[in-house]
């Protein structure tokens, strides 16, 4: 057990909530920040101390991290979620205001900055991209994120304490888009057909071990991707229907179907100056290629490890037979 004060944006989100829950178990006093309008679900009856405000409000920033162990910094927005402008301006923007308050507040501990796996890809040389493996940002997601990531690289290299971590596909109860996706393939007869292409699916529980793992052996200025197992989403949809008894999709989706939506998208945004779709042809194209990756360095380093799909199954279906039956 132990006795530190961590400070958590983003606490409300699916990997926030799961991380607080975490460090609540091993004894942490864990400061939480929530907007006023985000829905605080299993969280708001637990033992936190909430700070009402946003990521671009200094004052309560500046209260919630002086004093502090550790700083998780997951908040941040998506595509489905705000359009690109707001997207940049949380995601790289707010990232901003966190460092600048960290910086000259007292007596705060290291920052653990949660991104993505999307800024980096696998390349010519090797199927499994590493954290050496940096790529040019596709859509204003993956951009404010890589750019986020500069403003924290810069941080620690300026005498700040800081670590970036990139999850890949993570899987779990309480995440409303990926989860549910993968789980109607593998179980849902009205859902027939699979996607092309492949992804790095990670159970949350793993990843959250590694984000206190990167706070407690991660070198300041590092960055570890912590993965899962590699799977086409073929594979992973029969895994989980044979493990689950359930009927997988057995038709693939054909990848020049999804490759032509790119355009049609860019279009409506353009008519309509208003993304109804998430993505553009550059976005469409990438959804349809084998997005695998490689943890050995968060291995290594972090002792991190991750467990096969199927241990994470059972909490996660049980979660979404209640949710979305």
């Amino acid at each position: 057990m132990t006795s530190k004060i961590a400070a958590v944006t983003g606490a409300t989100g699916f990997l926030g909530t799961h991380l607080c829950e975490r460090l609540l178990e091993d004894g942490w006093t864990v400061r939480a920040l929530s907007r006023p309008t985000s829905d605080r679900g299993d969280l708001e009856d637990a033992d936190l101390e909430w700070y009402t405000g946003d990521v671009f409000d200094t004052e309560t920033l500046e209260s919630m991290v002086t004093g502090t162990d550790a700083v998780f910094h997951l908040a941040g927005i998506g595509l489905w979620s705000a359009g690109p402008e707001t997207v940049k301006r949380v995601n790289r923007d707010g990232t901003a205001t966190v460092l600048s308050v960290c910086r000259t507040s007292e007596d705060v501990g290291r920052l653990v900055f949660t991104s993505t796996a999307g800024t980096r890809q696998p390349n010519e040389t090797s199927p499994f991209a590493d954290e050496t493996d940096v790529a040019e940002p596709i859509g204003a997601y993956q951009s404010s994120k890589a750019e986020a990531e500069q403003l924290v690289d810069r941080y620690a290299a300026t005498g700040g304490d800081a670590v970036t971590v990139h999850p890949t596909s993570v899987f779990g109860p309480g995440d409303e888009s990926f989860t549910p996706q993968l789980l109607s393939m593998g179980l849902e007869p009205t859902m027939p057909a699979y996607l092309p292409g492949g992804l790095s699916i990670v159970g949350v529980s793993d990843v959250v071990d590694g984000i206190i793992a990167a706070y407690e052996k991660g070198g300041s200025g590092e960055h570890y991707i912590l993965g899962g197992e590699n799977l086409t989403y073929d594979r992973a949809v029969s895994r989980i229907s044979d493990h689950l008894g359930g009927v997988p999709a057995r038709i693939p989706v054909p990848a020049q179907a999804i490759h032509a939506a790119g355009p049609v998208a860019e279009a409506v945004g353009t008519v309509t100056d208003h993304q109804v779709f998430p993505f553009n042809r550059r976005m469409a194209k990438l959804a349809t290629e084998r997005l695998f990756y490689t943890s050995e360095k968060a291995k290594t380093e972090l002792d991190y490890e991750y467990a096969p799909l199927e241990e994470h199954l059972p909490e996660t279906v049980t979660w979404y037979r209640e949710e979305f039956r």
